[in-house]
């Protein structure tokens, strides 16, 4: 993943409004959520969450489908996971992370 693509995602991150919702699609599942439904739960405006969210599309982190007279909204998962392997792919000395690894930073100074 490129640098630029990465601060693209985590500036889109960086904003509470928009990082609650991306956290609400992601634990909606690939079903997604209605704009008007995250505006709601939230209690945001519609118009700023249509902001917030086209932010998160403009950053590759969720797609967007419509419904009827909906625009339902989806978490990316294939960008979450790249922006974490980006973000987690030299912790550990460089040594790559798996499921039944889990990094320990004090633990590698310790014994260094």
């Amino acid at each position: 993943m490129q640098a630029e693509i990465v601060i693209r995602a985590l500036s889109a991150l960086a904003q509470e409004h928009r990082l609650a919702a991306f956290r609400l699609l992601v634990q909606a599942g690939e079903e997604g959520i209605a704009a008007g439904a995250l505006a709601e739960k939230l209690e945001v405006p519609a118009s700023s969450m249509s902001f917030h969210l086209a932010q998160l599309a403009n950053a590759g982190l969720v797609s967007q489908r419509r419904e009827s007279r909906s625009i339902i909204y989806s978490a990316d998962y294939s960008a979450m996971n790249g922006l974490m392997e980006y973000l987690t792919e030299n912790c550990c000395g460089g040594i790559p992370c798996g499921q039944e690894t889990t990094c320990n930073s004090e633990a590698k100074r310790r014994t260094a």
